[in-house]
């Protein structure tokens, strides 16, 4: 029913100015702003024309899980650049992540967390190693 309908995902954050920065100057992903007032809200255009939908939300909880996963070529080189740019990378139990904050598993892709100003949970991985 719903293979040839667009989607799109989305996710709240607790200051919309705050996250048109990060997620446009820090990652330098093409943000669109829609709307006024108590009902302005965010764009994102992924990679492949993707969008997702931003909106704020008073009582805005983190998301405990990763809301976005940005695969990469070069995971050390994403790393780099996302401390370069003021990012902590996110270190989680249970996960051994070396000097730079990269979790590498034998069979699976490296992997780098980080959170959004809001605190939502965002990735870097690379697949083919």
């Amino acid at each position: 029913m719903f293979g040839e309908t667009p989607a799109f995902s989305g996710f709240s954050v607790d200051d919309l100015d705050a996250a048109r920065r990060f997620y446009g100057e820090t990652l330098g992903l093409a943000v669109g702003e829609e709307g006024e007032g108590d009902m302005r809200m965010l764009f994102l255009t992924l990679a492949g024309g993707a969008r997702v939908f931003v909106y704020p939300k008073d009582n805005h909880t983190p998301a405990t899980f990763t809301i976005l996963n940005f695969a990469v070529d070069d995971i050390d080189r994403a790393v780099d650049d996302l401390t370069g740019r003021g990012v902590t990378l996110e270190r989680y139990e249970g996960f051994e992540a070396d000097a730079k904050g990269i979790v590498r598993v034998d069979g699976g892709p490296a992997i780098a967390w980080f959170t959004d100003p809001a605190g939502n949970v965002l990735s870097v991985l690379q697949e083919n190693r």
